[in-house]
């Protein structure tokens, strides 16, 4: 199982982030070393003071396949979760200045917060899914997937395009604006529309 990420798939994210928006997807992995799933805790690393939380709609992929064309693609997958693409910001500059690849602030261990995920079918429309993440109880990040720069055919398409899709592997779909920074004693909490989706302590 590998997880396929995407970034900067919200015109607002890039912008806060000051990121020119992609004319195609932005893309880097995850091993499965980094998946935090069962509601687990999580702990900052201690090679970065500048964790930042990234809430995202997951997809799981349910076919082995490549070069898959968009109007197949939505055979592809069969079931949505929601995620936390934890990031280390501190390293990620550090590496992007340096013009190096920045999986290091990505990819480390316990980085990908999953939720149960939930059959597709139970969603109206895969297209219109409203999602959000809470600190302490406060809002800060709402998003839809009507938003995305690139919806998740398309996704599926370019990712097959390059890497083979296998069965049980997630995409993380991108963020939508509102990220910032945890410190140890927060609770985040995931919803996709009013359903609890998972609760992540900061420790």
């Amino acid at each position: 199982m590998k997880i396929i990420a995407v970034g900067r798939n919200y015109i607002d994210h890039a912008k806060e982030l000051n990121n020119p928006v992609p004319d195609q997807p932005v893309i880097f992995l995850k091993p499965d070393t980094a998946v935090l799933k069962d509601n687990k805790d999580f702990y900052i690393p201690e090679f970065s003071k500048d964790i930042h939380y990234e809430c995202e709609i997951v997809v799981r992929i349910c076919n082995e396949g490549k070069h898959v064309s968009k109007k197949f693609a939505h055979k592809y997958y069969d079931a949505v979760g929601l995620g936390i693409d934890f990031t280390a910001r501190d390293l990620q500059s550090q590496l992007k200045a340096k013009g190096l690849p920045w999986e290091l602030a990505k990819a480390f261990d316990h980085s990908a917060v999953v939720s149960p995920l939930i059959p597709k079918e139970e969603l109206t429309d895969i297209n219109t899914v409203p999602f959000s993440l809470t600190k302490n109880g406060l809002p800060v990040q709402t998003g839809n997937t009507s938003d995305m720069i690139f919806d998740i055919d398309s996704l599926i398409t370019f990712i097959s395009a390059y890497i083979t899709l296998r069965k049980g592997d997630l995409i993380y779909t991108g963020t939508p604006a509102g990220v910032g920074p945890v410190v140890i004693g927060d609770k985040l909490e995931g919803f996709i529309a009013d359903k609890l989706m998972f609760t992540t302590h900061i420790k």
